[in-house]
């Protein structure tokens, strides 16, 4: 190893050179960002086909939709290992290429065990790349520019998500159209190759992202902590001036000094003292960051709507509106991320949060006052078997209204929603809700395999605590029925308004200064697996708040969840208003000294 440092000036196509290599270096991090949208977007608009055509039981196309959040759960808790083992250029590689093998392993599958294995793979890859792109970014941009790289990375990951949204659009007109014109046999043929095509449409972006790692260079970062100083300053040359490529290089010295002074070994503890604030202070903001409900808002869009009023294709509209407006906004947060700094963005964005849900949760409490709960009647249509089929028409919620000796004004039976909260021993479940006025809707039907899993496994991250034998013989609970008033148009899209607000605030704050926080906040000697474990709550959180969503929206309104969400997002606000620093044009070495409490530096 050498002990010395070129500092030859390159000259005018010098500088032209490094500003081409860190937009390309931008470009493949978003790529990365475009495979984790469409990782998470993808199955929406291939699930009703696949539901359609696969013979799957319910309980197995939930797994399917939620092997992919299962898959990076267990990939975000080796990842910061295996980025400090191999170096983030390979794991991006390694990332694109469980992506390109996922994509055939699904659209090619003829079994439940081979469409669970390539969903798996997909959340492995997701898992993977929300870890090593924005860490890869944060070690590899400037300060000037961090902000800005990274900010792609979410953007073209919303620009995954609208795609997602668009493809699934657009094969949905497809199906409609051969519909029309087709028998029974061609359209479920169709269907099966619809849901097929929607993947293998998802394959480019990751063979690009493959491609294009290969073209970067290595972390400064992490060739520094292998000790390889004259690789890291000629990486640093790359996105840099010599003058600051040298600061920067001086600055990872001085640290790495600092900590063999104090007689510090190399590789910290997560959970030393110097590193307790920073990671603490990361993973509240993680947390946080989903508790806002960002992901319910988005994955039960089209549910909220129609019950806010709107029809259905409105309210499919409206989704593809909303991926559309937290695309957009990501670009404007983008742009203002390095100019107005950090904490700026979270606290404008947490705040015009909280404004927002408060808005959507007041409007649904206004509809929410008039529902009628018909579960006493509802269970004596319980059959022997312990399974339950309810055809919700205007007649049949006629009949539920007048049994339940409601003689109100409120609730139009031509116009009203209907759904029913359930259990199976130690296992609730709940229906989504259908509305009387739709005369495609098929009937609610309730049975013990869409509720019980079918194994221990499942049964241990459904509820640890249950008793699922018990609950493969118990008699069917209706816990709650609930006739509800389905408010007019104008009511729907006040709601939908209030939700386009909660994404733009979202996209323009939270959404793009949480890879931001996550990877600057973090000093550098834990960075990788500090990451890893604050994913991992993120994460938690994500799995929690989807599984209550639905029970807690059935049983107390989607007003409330909509409160809760608020409150949630208040935590957010104080905790980035006065405790997290502001980390604009702070070079990761400085930000770390700030936290260290060594005078001089200043974040």
């Amino acid at each position: 190893m050498a002990n010395s440092v070129s500092t030859a000036m390159p000259g005018p196509a010098g500088s032209s050179a490094t500003s081409r290599y860190s937009s390309f270096l931008m470009l493949v991090a978003g790529l990365g960002g475009l495979l984790y949208g469409v990782d998470v977007g993808i199955i929406g608009g291939a699930l009703p086909y696949l539901e359609a055509t696969s013979h799957l039981t319910p309980g197995q196309l939930s797994a399917i939709v939620a092997a992919v959040l299962l898959g990076s759960v267990i990939s975000t808790l080796f990842a910061g290992i295996i980025a400090d083992w191999i170096g983030r250029k390979p794991f991006m590689i390694l990332c694109g290429v469980c992506f390109i093998i996922s994509i055939p392993v699904i659209a090619l599958s003829q079994s439940y065990e081979a469409l669970f294995l390539g969903r798996l793979l997909q959340g492995v890859s997701a898992g993977f790349i929300g870890v090593v792109v924005p860490l890869y970014l944060a070690e590899c941009l400037s300060a000037s520019s961090r902000g800005k790289g990274t900010g792609l990375f979410q953007w073209f990951l919303t620009l995954g998500i609208v795609a997602a949204a668009l493809v699934g659009m657009y094969y949905s007109y497809r199906v409609q159209a051969v519909a029309a014109s087709s028998d029974a046999a061609t359209l479920l043929a169709y269907k099966d190759r619809i849901w097929r095509s929607i993947f293998w449409v998802s394959l480019p972006p990751g063979v690009l992202f493959v491609i294009g790692s290969f073209m970067v260079t290595e972390s400064p970062r992490w060739l520094f902590r292998r000790g390889l100083k004259d690789r890291t300053y000629q990486v640093l040359l790359r996105s840099r001036s010599p003058e600051q490529a040298t600061i920067e290089l001086r600055e990872m010295e001085e640290i790495a000094l600092a900590a063999s002074s104090t007689g510090q070994r190399v590789k910290d503890s997560l959970l030393s003292r110097k590193y307790v604030i920073p990671f603490i202070l990361a993973c509240v903001i993680l947390s946080c960051n989903t508790a806002t409900g960002i992901n319910s808002v988005i994955g039960y869009c089209t549910a909220t709507l129609l019950q806010s009023g709107l029809g259905d294709l409105q309210a499919h509209w409206g989704y593809v509106i909303l991926t559309a407006v937290n695309f957009s906004m990501t670009m404007v947060g983008m742009l203002l991320v390095d100019r107005k700094g950090r904490r700026f963005l979270l606290t404008l964005g947490t705040g015009g949060i909280i404004v927002c849900m408060v808005i959507v949760g007041t409007l649904f409490l206004s509809t929410e006052k008039s529902n009628v709960d018909a579960a006493s009647l509802v269970q004596t249509q319980v059959t022997p078997s312990q399974q339950l089929t309810v055809k919700f028409d205007t007649a049949e919620a006629k009949r539920l209204l007048a049994a339940s000796n409601y003689t109100g004004n409120d609730i139009d039976p031509g116009r009203a929603s209907f759904g029913i909260i359930y259990s199976y021993g130690d296992f609730p479940c709940s229906t989504s809700f259908v509305r009387s006025d739709d005369i495609a809707a098929i009937p609610i039907q309730i049975e013990r395999s869409a509720c019980v899993p079918s194994n221990s496994v499942e049964s241990f991250f459904k509820n640890p605590f249950a008793n699922l034998e018990a609950a493969r013989t118990a008699p069917l609970q209706i816990n709650k029925a609930l006739v509800a008033r389905v408010p007019d148009a104008t009511h729907g899209w006040l709601v939908a308004l209030g939700l386009y607000g909660f994404m733009a605030f979202y996209a323009l704050g939270p959404g793009v200064c949480v890879w931001l926080a996550l990877s600057e906040l973090m000093p550098t000697r834990i960075r990788s697996n500090g990451m890893s474990v604050a994913l991992v709550l993120n994460q938690s959180v994500s799995t929690a708040l989807a599984a209550i969503f639905l029970p807690f929206v059935s049983r107390f309104g989607y007003s409330r969840m909509f409160f809760l969400f608020a409150g949630f997002t208040l935590i957010y606000f104080l905790v980035t208003a006065f405790f997290m620093p502001e980390t604009k044009n702070k070079t990761l070495e400085e930000i770390e000294a700030y936290f260290a409490g060594r005078k001089g530096n200043r974040a």
